[in-house]
């Protein structure tokens, strides 16, 4: 995010949240007058501890604040031709011709493998070439959900459940909430005329983050917690997939907890997640999980790691972080959000050089990503801050243009 960027996104999220400045001061526990300097491009940043106090009190990520990672196409244009097209497979025009049945040729098992590739390049973070495949998968699984034939219709109606939810996925992930919002509806839609039963859970967790996004956390946390109790009360956990759509609402509404204030209730809940993360190897697993919600162990305790540095308990989240061993099925983006968190917590802790260290790794791991990851850039412009710099921060700095 450019410097003067800061302010004007301060006030829309004040502005959004009904607050004044001096509510936000009183809520932030951050001078007023400091607020006002951001709002009115008299101060350009600020450090962590004061941004990180803000988004509290705005009840928003700090990424929120600082702006997201950039998940736009190589042209850098948001609402380029290659995102039109994704609105439009989206909302197609209104009155327009309906979907066709598949012909002879078309394949649903390939539709559903295409369909979680696209899962797997989205946690790598390869945003381009997922919107690139969106508007095709998205129309063919229209038209397998206007199939004949009842259970074929059955399938392809699951297959755009998906398809609609990976695409409300990416436009969160471009800033669009609202159009997150009908994607995310329409793949209800679409999850009540299949037969899958996990689909519609899973929709409703999207959409639980998607209101997190928007500052709506009563509703998110609401949601997912009703989502969670109908599974279990349907006993739909017990097989592996169903204990990792339930833990995954559960972690959001811990999310959502954590977000309000309440941060004993939200590692109380983590806590019921992770024991519960245990029980997935021991399931039964019939799915592809490319298709199916994001939990094990690793990934509880990454979320635990992320709840604990975001909220002020960054020694809680280094202790939680040591000697972490993540599975293989671990996300790319989750571990880079881990190794990004423990920066944060060294940082926090006025441990320099054990955030530089792990600074070193995560660009090994991922440098593109980091390169352009707005939280990154902070932690490293409070280092370069210092009055004394740790081994190895220029050129941590200099790669990520902090200290020209």
């Amino acid at each position: 995010m450019a410097h003067d960027d800061l302010g004007r996104t301060l006030r829309r999220l004040r502005r959004l949240g009904s607050l004044t400045q001096e509510e936000l001061a009183e809520r932030s526990d951050v001078s007023v007058d400091v607020i006002r300097q951001l709002e009115q491009g008299r101060k350009h940043s600020a450090r962590l501890p004061t941004l990180h106090a803000l988004a509290n009190g705005l009840g928003v990520e700090l990424t929120t604040l600082l702006g997201d990672p950039p998940a736009v196409t190589s042209t850098g244009e948001s609402d380029g031709p290659r995102f039109v097209a994704v609105r439009r497979a989206i909302m197609p025009v209104l009155r327009g011709p309906a979907p066709e049945p598949p012909g002879p040729d078309f394949s649903l098992d390939l539709l559903r493998e295409q369909i979680a590739d696209g899962w797997t390049q989205y946690h790598s973070a390869e945003f381009d070439t997922v919107m690139k495949a969106l508007p095709e998968l998205i129309a063919d699984a229209r038209g397998a959900a206007a199939s004949d034939n009842e259970a074929d219709r059955r399938a392809g109606s699951a297959a755009l459940g998906k398809a609609l939810q990976l695409a409300g996925h990416v436009a969160v992930r471009m800033g669009k909430t609202d159009l997150a919002l009908i994607s995310l509806e329409r793949a209800t839609e679409a999850a009540g005329q299949s037969s899958d039963h996990l689909l519609l859970p899973m929709i409703v967790n999207s959409t639980a983050w998607t209101y997190q996004r928007q500052g709506r956390l009563e509703d998110a946390l609401s949601i997912a917690l009703r989502a969670a109790d109908d599974m279990a009360d349907q006993g739909h956990t017990d097989v592996a997939d169903g204990v990792k759509v339930w833990g995954a609402l559960t972690m959001s509404a811990a999310t959502s907890a954590a977000r309000s204030g309440d941060y004993e209730r939200a590692a109380a809940m983590m806590e019921t997640a992770e024991k519960e993360a245990a029980r997935v190897a021991k399931l039964p697993d019939h799915g592809d999980n490319r298709m199916v919600s994001v939990f094990s162990p690793s990934s509880v305790r990454i979320e635990r790691v992320r709840l604990a540095v975001q909220y002020g308990h960054p020694q809680d989240a280094l202790a939680l972080a040591k000697g972490m061993r993540l599975s293989k099925d671990t996300p790319p983006s989750w571990r880079t959000w881990l190794l990004l968190d423990v920066a944060r917590a060294h940082t926090d802790t006025g441990d320099a050089a054990g955030a530089v260290k792990t600074l070193e790794s995560l660009r090994r791991v991922a440098p593109t990503w980091m390169r352009h990851h707005t939280l990154a850039v902070a932690i490293v412009r409070d280092l370069w801050a210092l009055p004394n710099h740790p081994t190895g921060l220029r050129p941590l700095a200099e790669f990520l243009g902090v200290c020209e």
